[in-house]
C-alpha cells in the first residue's frame, strides 16, 4: 500500500451508528438480521455486502435442509424462494473411467424433506424479508477495514472507491464511511479478508486444528425436458481423481429443465500439476454424466472455496465488540454436503445473544458460544468430526472405510478426534509428481477458463489497485516456479495467474486480477502464503444470476 493510499485511508470520514452491524449478506448474516429484528424490533441493524446486489456473490450446490429456516420463518413454504424444488431420488455413485456403480446412500446424504434451491435466490428472498422488518442493507458496499479502538471492534470502514492503481485519488474518489456499532457480526463466508485479520489480531485460532478447505466449481445448465427429472440428487466419488485426492461431484435437477452441476476438490491435494478446473471439465465427459447433459446448454459458471475443517477447526467465536457467524467460522457439515442450515442457525443464535445483551452491553458476547454449544449445530458437527479428516489421513479407500466405521459402528461417538494439516503445506515438488495431460475442451460439454469467466459476469474497475498481490514478489521464482512450476496457474479456476517468458528462460508471473471470481483459492493454497487476497471496490467480482 502506497503512502498516498495510507493517507487516504486515514482521513476523516462520515460515520453512521447502529446497534448491530453485519458484514456479509449471506444466509448467516441475513438470518441474524431477521432474528434480531424479531426479538428486538427497535434495534438498529445494518448489513453491508460487497456484491453489487444481495446474492451476486453467492454460490452453492445447493440442497437446503430447512431446519433453521423452519425455526426462523415457520410459514416460509407459503411464499418460498424461486426455484425451490422438493428433493426426490438420491443417487450416490462410484465412477471408474467408463462405468458408474450405484452405492448405498449414506444416512447423512439422505435428502428426504430437503429442497434443491438456488442459494442466490434464497438470500435475495431473505434480504427482502429482512428489509420488511426494517433492516438496512447496503449492497455494493465493500468493508475494507475493521475499526478497532482500545482493543475493541467498533465497526468497519466501507465504500472506499476511486483509488487509482498507483494509490492516488482518482476523479471519482470516495473515502468511504465509518459504520459503527455496539456489536459487529462478521459473516463474510469462507476466508473473508477481514475475518482473516481478526484471527491474527485476537489469536482466534489458537488451540484448534488448522482449517482445511476445498474448491467448488459450478455450472448451471438447461437440458432437454425429456432428460429432466425434477428433484434428482446425484453425487459421485472416484474418477477422475486419484486416490490421494479428496473430492467428488454433484448434479441436482431443479426448476424448469435446469441442472446444477459441479465438482469439489479438497485443497490438500499433493500433485502441483493437478488443475481442479480441468478435472471438472473432463468429468463431464464420463458416459453417465454426458448422457444427462447432451443436448443441453451451459448458462452460467462460478467457483468458491469452502471450509472443510469441521468441528475441531471451529475457532474462538467472540472477541471484544464482535463475533464470527456462518462460514466465516466454518460450520459446514462435510459428510452431509450442507452448511446453509448450520450457518443460518449460528447467525440466529448470535442474534439471540445480542438481543439479551443490548441493555447491559457486555464487551464480549460470551453467551453466543455458550448458546451455540447447547444447540443442534454443535452436536451435529461433533458427530461427523472424523469423517473428512479420515480422507486426509488415509486416502480415498481408507477414508471410505473410516467413514463407514465412524457412521455405522461408532455412530459419531468415537473416543478420538482427528486433526488436519494446512493445505498450503501438502504440495510435492513438480519434478517428483506425475504430470497430468488434460484433453482440450470441445466447446460442447467442456470449456476453457476465459469463456467460463465470461459466464460469471465478472467485472472489476480497471483503474483500482490490484486486489491480488504478492507480499514478496522475489519469492515467486525460487519457490512457486522452481519447486512447483507455478501451481497457481492451474489451481485458479479463472485464469488469473499466468507464468510467461518460460520459453525465453525468463519466467515471471502475470496477475490478471480483473478475472477474479473471488473464490479465495490462491490465498489458501499458495505454498508460501505469499498471495494476499484483499478487498476490491464494492460491486466488483462475479454477478451470479438467479439460478446459481
Amino acid at each position: 500500500m502506497s503512502e498516498n493510499h495510507e493517507e487516504a485511508m486515514a482521513e476523516e470520514r462520515e460515520a453512521m451508528e447502529f446497534d448491530v452491524l453485519i458484514v456479509g449478506a449471506g444466509p448467516a448474516g441475513l438470518a441474524a438480521a431477521i432474528r434480531l429484528k424479531q426479538l428486538s424490533p427497535d434495534a438498529s441493524v445494518c448489513v453491508v455486502e460487497k456484491g453489487g446486489e444481495v446474492g451476486a456473490h453467492i454460490l452453492s450446490g445447493a440442497v437446503l435442509e430447512p431446519r433453521a429456516l423452519d425455526e426462523l420463518i415457520p410459514d416460509w413454504r407459503d411464499d418460498p424462494p424461486a426455484l425451490a424444488t422438493p428433493a426426490g431420488e438420491d443417487r450416490f455413485m462410484l465412477l471408474t473411467a467408463t462405468r458408474a456403480f450405484k452405492l448405498p446412500t449414506p444416512p447423512s446424504m439422505n435428502n428426504h424433506g430437503n429442497y434443491i434451491v438456488s442459494l442466490g435466490n434464497v438470500v435475495r428472498w431473505l434480504g427482502a424479508k429482512a428489509e420488511a422488518l426494517g433492516v438496512e442493507i447496503y449492497p455494493g458496499f465493500a468493508a475494507s477495514e475493521t475499526i478497532i479502538e482500545d482493543g475493541q471492534v467498533k465497526g468497519v470502514v466501507a465504500g472506499v472507491m476511486g483509488i487509482e492503481k498507483d494509490g492516488t485519488k482518482g476523479g471519482n474518489y470516495q473515502p468511504g464511511m465509518e459504520l459503527r456499532a455496539t456489536y459487529t457480526l462478521f459473516a463474510e463466508g469462507c476466508r473473508g479478508s477481514l475475518t482473516k485479520r481478526l484471527f491474527e489480531t485476537y489469536k482466534l485460532r489458537e488451540g484448534v486444528a488448522p482449517q482445511t478447505y476445498a474448491l467448488g466449481i459450478k455450472e448451471l445448465w438447461e437440458i432437454p425436458k425429456e432428460k429432466h427429472q425434477p428433484g434428482l440428487i446425484w453425487h459421485s466419488v472416484g474418477w477422475p481423481l486419484p486416490s490421494d485426492t479428496y473430492g467428488g461431484s454433484w448434479l441436482y435437477m431443479l426448476g424448469e429443465n435446469l441442472v446444477s452441476i459441479g465438482f469439489v476438490i479438497g485443497l490438500d491435494y499433493p500433485n502441483p500439476w493437478l488443475s481442479p478446473f480441468d478435472e471438472f471439465q473432463r468429468f463431464k465427459h464420463h458416459p453417465a454424466v454426458k448422457a444427462m447433459l447432451e443436448g443441453g446448454k451451459r448458462i452460467s459458471y462460478g467457483a468458491r472455496a469452502l471450509n472443510e475443517g469441521g468441528f475441531q477447526a471451529i475457532p474462538k467465536l467472540v472477541f471484544p465488540g464482535g463475533a464470527l457467524i456462518g462460514d466465516a467460522a466454518g460450520f459446514l457439515n462435510v459428510p452431509k454436503i450442507k452448511g446453509t442450515h448450520t450457518a443460518m442457525k449460528s447467525g440466529m443464535v448470535a442474534a439471540e445473544a445480542i438481543a439479551e445483551a443490548l441493555e447491559s452491553k457486555p464487551a464480549v458476547l460470551d453467551a453466543y458460544p455458550a448458546k451455540l454449544e447447547a444447540s443442534w449445530v454443535w452436536s451435529e458437527l461433533r458427530s461427523v468430526r472424523n469423517i473428512r479428516s479420515g480422507f486426509g489421513k488415509f486416502g480415498f479407500w481408507g477414508g471410505m472405510a473410516n467413514a463407514a466405521l465412524d457412521t455405522y459402528l461408532f455412530r459419531g461417538r468415537a473416543p478420538w478426534t482427528m486433526t488436519h494439516h494446512q493445505d498450503h503445506e501438502t504440495l510435492r515438488r513438480a519434478d517428483d509428481a506425475p504430470r497430468i495431460d488434460y484433453p482440450k475442451p470441445d466447446g460442447v460439454l467442456s470449456f476453457d477458463r476465459l469463456s467460463s469467466v465470461f459466464l460469471s459476469n465478472t467485472n472489476h474497475e480497471e483503474n483500482q489497485p490490484a486486489h491480488l498481490v504478492l507480499k514478496d514478489p522475489s519469492r515467486w521464482l525460487p519457490e512457486n516456479w522452481e519447486k512447483y512450476r507455478s501451481p497457481e496457474s492451474r489451481y485458479c479456476p479463472a485464469g488469473v495467474y499466468e507464468a510467461v517468458g518460460v520459453e525465453e528462460g525468463e519466467p515471471r508471473l502475470v496477475i490478471n486480477a480483473q478475472n477474479c471470481v473471488h473464490c479465495k483459492t490462491c490465498d489458501i493454497k499458495d505454498p508460501t502464503q505469499n498471495i494476499d487476497w484483499r478487498t476490491p471496490e464494492g460491486a466488483g467480482g462475479p454477478n451470479y444470476p438467479g439460478g446459481m
